[in-house]
């Protein structure tokens, strides 16, 4: 599989690649009375566990073999734990990952008790600092393969590069209109960074809607910024063309969907699982998804309560700019 990064960066060849997924992953239009929403379906992208993190995974297991181990950290109920471990396994390796407590939702639960099978160990610890303690600890004391905490590393977000010029390839194509805002969950941050360059590479004026989904001190523009000029300087370095950088202003940041905890269900999301179940048939989960679509339904709302009261000329203008919402969660796993 070609992927399009490389028909617009070839040289970036050179840096190991291992194939999990099948793109593009598609795009739906999800729509009732009171709102339109555009779904980029990376929950279908893989038939082991698809997601932003299996993206991302093409870039950090390329390598892994039989008998290889791969460590990694996060929350109790991190789907970047799962992913890593279920990919890794299709790769012969095995996965040791350190999780620390939250707040847990069922959708948690069912990704907790998933990881602690796929792993061959992943222990519960109480803070995210004592984790990284004894991940490093380990790493340094064993020969493994290390991939960090939401895979959010410079070849990592290299993942969402590729994805968003998958998108203007999608959008050159007819599959769907030119989107005036893309919302995705805004965890670790390489998945946003990621997009925002890559939308830069691709020159769309797409403004990219980072919901928050975890504490500040990771959800925030300075660390998303630094993960963008990261992966740029990586492409720069290995490929030896300057890249565009994508404004400032193209990253906005939502708090007001967090509800104060990762992990912790709020109304809002609530109401956005429920209709993206309803209307499209998608599952999300309450930690990240749920919370992100909650933003882009009220968005889309938003914009269908002023576009009743325009006149013919500028609805039709503005529909010709929808909201996209990047799905990242598998839900298949939530079925019975």
């Amino acid at each position: 599989m070609d992927l399009p990064i490389y028909s617009d960066l070839p040289k970036l060849r050179k840096i190991p690649h291992v194939s999990l997924c099948t793109f593009p992953s598609p795009v739906e239009r999800l729509f009732d009375q009171q709102a339109t929403v555009w779904v980029k379906r990376d929950d279908l992208n893989s038939e082991t566990f698809s997601g932003n993190k299996a993206r991302t995974l093409e870039w950090l297991l390329a390598g892994v073999g039989p008998g290889d181990e791969v460590i990694t950290l996060g929350g109790e109920g991190s789907t970047h734990v799962l992913a890593t471990a279920l990919h890794t396994a299709r790769l012969g390796g095995t996965t040791r990952a350190w999780r620390w407590r939250h707040d847990m939702n069922p959708t948690a639960e069912r990704i907790a008790a998933l990881s602690a099978a796929a792993c061959v160990e992943a222990p519960v610890v109480r803070t995210s600092l004592g984790a990284m303690v004894r991940a490093t600890s380990y790493r340094f004391r064993h020969r493994v393969r290390y991939v960090p905490l939401g895979g959010s590393v410079a070849a990592g977000v290299l993942a969402h590069v590729n994805a968003a010029l998958e998108l203007a390839q999608q959008i050159r194509d007819g599959v769907l209109p030119n989107p005036a805002s893309l919302v995705v969950p805004l965890g670790s941050g390489g998945t946003t960074a990621g997009l925002l360059l890559g939308l830069a590479i691709a020159k769309l004026d797409i403004t990219v809607v980072g919901v928050q989904v975890t504490p500040w001190i990771v959800s925030n523009r300075w660390n998303v910024m630094r993960l963008v000029d990261d992966a740029a300087e990586l492409i720069e370095r290995v490929t030896g063309t300057r890249v565009r950088r994508p404004a400032r202003e193209r990253l906005r940041i939502r708090r007001d969907m967090y509800g104060g905890a990762y992990g912790k269900i709020t109304p809002a999301a609530v109401d956005a699982a429920r209709w993206a179940a309803d209307v499209g048939g998608i599952m999300l989960d309450q930690t990240y998804t749920a919370k992100a679509f909650g933003a882009a339904l009220a968005m889309a709302r938003a914009e269908a309560g002023a576009e009743a009261g325009a006149d013919t000329h500028a609805h039709a203008t503005h529909n010709q700019r929808p909201i996209l919402f990047w799905n990242t969660f598998d839900g298949r796993i939530l079925r019975p």
